[in-house]
């Protein structure tokens, strides 16, 4: 394991933010995430502000793991700590939490972003990232997991 990250948010709040005139919140999923939300709000005849805010979350525990593996690194090395991205330089529309066929969801990176995760993990070789989202009542929440991929 390389690094844990875990976010929980409140999807009524979060769909107030969604709602408001004006709000950005929209523009920080791609037009993928967005899709499969209303799919699956759809579906499960429930409201697209839920899935929207679980992969909202899962973006952020993405972000939480990478910078808990870097601190790991850095501490173990005895060197400075630089984070990848600050909260406000993320590019959160590139990161997408998208499902699969089977609806299990994956954290999809850009090539450039699988790159610089790669580097600033310091090896070589390619790393896995396993998430899990989930949704009860008014709160959504998203662990992420980094780990070396030893194929």
């Amino acid at each position: 394991m390389l690094g844990l990250g875990h976010d929980v948010v409140d999807v009524r709040a979060f769909g107030e933010q969604l709602g408001s005139p004006g709000s950005r919140m929209r523009g920080l999923f791609s037009a993928r995430e967005l899709r499969q939300s209303a799919q699956r709000a759809k579906v499960k005849n429930d409201g697209e502000a839920v899935h929207l805010a679980a992969r909202w979350a899962g973006k952020e525990a993405f972000l939480k793991a990478w910078c808990e593996a870097l601190s790991f690194m850095a501490e173990r090395d005895d060197v400075s700590f630089h984070p990848p991205y600050s909260i406000d330089t993320f590019p959160w529309p590139c990161v997408e939490i998208l499902d699969d066929s089977h609806g299990v969801p994956h954290v999809v990176l850009p090539l450039e972003m699988r790159r610089k995760l790669s580097e600033s993990l310091g090896s070589p070789q390619s790393h896995a990232i396993h998430i899990s989202l989930s949704h009860d009542g008014s709160v959504a929440s998203a662990v992420v997991h980094i780990t070396t991929d030893r194929g």
